[in-house]
């Protein structure tokens, strides 16, 4: 159960960390703060707000990216949520299963045997008592991992809304310009760190 869950993480990280990627390859026109004027009612759409996302989605798992108009992640973000969710009953079951069979295998009333159920009768107490452990931790990690899924989701749809505020794009240069220090009185060069500012974009 533990290396089922690990590739869930692992898969969840993939999609928050590819927020970064997709948004490096937009063209140049997109740089900078995204506000945008709508030329039909000359009115400015209000920016997206990474406070906003991050919110929504700790409120409701998904609606952060909704905001962000990322719709295909809400089907990842459940998936994810949904099968630590389903591991959690079911190892709680197991658990509580093995626990009463252990009961029923170490106290003093043999017709109490019966009632364990099928899969269970062919273990002895000593194999009853280390499943029961077992799943015992197992209900742990698949709390552990539901935060954990529910923590990126936050994370998600909080990176993709400053993403879509920032200049992540090539624009970004380090330019080597000649200068002149008046407390010197010398010439050099100067280094320079280049942000490109866009301009707003319209809606057609």
């Amino acid at each position: 159960m533990q290396k089922l869950l690990s590739i869930c993480c692992v898969l969840f990280l993939q999609l928050v960390f590819c927020n970064v990627y997709s948004q490096s390859t937009k063209d140049s026109s997109t740089i900078g703060p995204q506000k945008v004027i709508d030329t039909s009612n000359k009115k400015a759409v209000k920016p997206f707000s990474p406070r906003t996302a991050t919110i929504r989605s700790a409120i409701l798992p998904g609606w952060g990216q909704v905001y962000n108009k990322k719709y295909w992640k809400v089907p990842i973000i459940y998936a994810a949520l949904g099968t630590t969710a389903y591991l959690f009953f079911y190892n709680l079951n197991t658990y509580k299963a093995l626990k009463q069979s252990y009961i029923y295998k170490t106290d003093t009333i043999p017709s109490n045997d019966a009632l364990i159920p099928p899969e269970f009768q062919k273990l002895n107490a000593n194999s009853l008592r280390v499943y029961r452990n077992e799943y015992r931790k197992n209900v742990d990690y698949s709390v552990l991992f539901f935060f954990i899924f529910w923590g990126l989701n936050v994370v998600d749809a909080t990176v993709d809304a400053h993403l879509k505020a920032f200049d992540v794009s090539d624009n970004l240069s380090l330019q080597i310009n000649p200068g002149y220090s008046p407390l010197a009185h010398t010439n050099g060069i100067s280094f320079v760190f280049d942000i490109h500012s866009k301009d707003y974009k319209k809606v057609k």
